[in-house]
């Protein structure tokens, strides 16, 4: 089969469950946290794995796939190096959107909302809870960078790694957490004949409302 004819005849119902917004719980958190807990047992893969969008000054989106190491009430958090290309753009907007996307659940979540940087302590918590090569690796890396071969790459990672041992690698001032603070989440749930369930939450004067949307 040519991908034109894939693309154009591939489809599958989507059969596995229903959302309705009499059902659901008045706290998003506790919605995702559901979701998430089903994810973990029957999704597969990293269940964690998420879609982070930014757009910067000059408004030109970049989407890239990373984990999220940390969820609560407060936000959902993320690591990188701050002067990476979503680094720089979150600096120069600091609004940011998640997709999850569970296939094998036939659910996705959206999540929209504000980007602050962690605490110093959060960052230096998390960074130290990491295996030592993936230290080594943030403290030599010049993430979004160009560079004109692997072998530069792999050079960069010897060096680093003949310094010393785990406890003499050090948190790079330029690498830590950020927190997604969410104003708006919608949770999908795939419906047959793509009558799909749409079910949103917003933030209005500091409570949650819950409105359907049409597929």
């Amino acid at each position: 089969m040519s991908i034109d004819a894939y693309l154009n005849k591939t489809r599958r119902e989507y059969q596995l469950g229903e959302l309705d917004e009499q059902s659901v719980s008045t706290c998003p958190f506790s919605q995702f946290r559901a979701w998430f807990d089903e994810a973990m047992k029957y999704a597969g893969g990293e269940p964690n794995a998420c879609a982070l969008a930014t757009v910067g000054s000059d408004l030109y989106p970049s989407v890239r796939m990373l984990l999220l190491k940390a969820f609560d009430e407060r936000g959902f958090v993320f690591f990188s190096n701050y002067k990476s290309h979503k680094g720089a753009q979150l600096a120069q907007n600091p609004q940011a959107a998640l997709l999850f996307y569970w296939g094998a659940l036939e659910r996705q979540v959206r999540i929209e909302g504000a980007v602050e940087q962690v605490s110093q302590a959060e960052s230096e918590a998390y960074f130290e809870s990491r295996p030592v090569a993936a230290r080594i690796a943030a403290t030599v890396s010049r993430q979004s960078e160009v560079v004109s071969s692997r072998l530069i790459i792999e050079e960069a990672f010897a060096v680093g790694s003949a310094r010393g041992d785990g406890e003499s690698i050090k948190r790079p001032v330029d690498w830590g957490g950020y927190r997604l603070q969410p104003r708006r989440f919608e949770f999908w749930q795939g419906r047959e004949n793509r009558l799909h369930d749409r079910i949103v939450y917003d933030r209005r004067n500091g409570s949650w409302g819950i409105e359907r949307l049409w597929p």
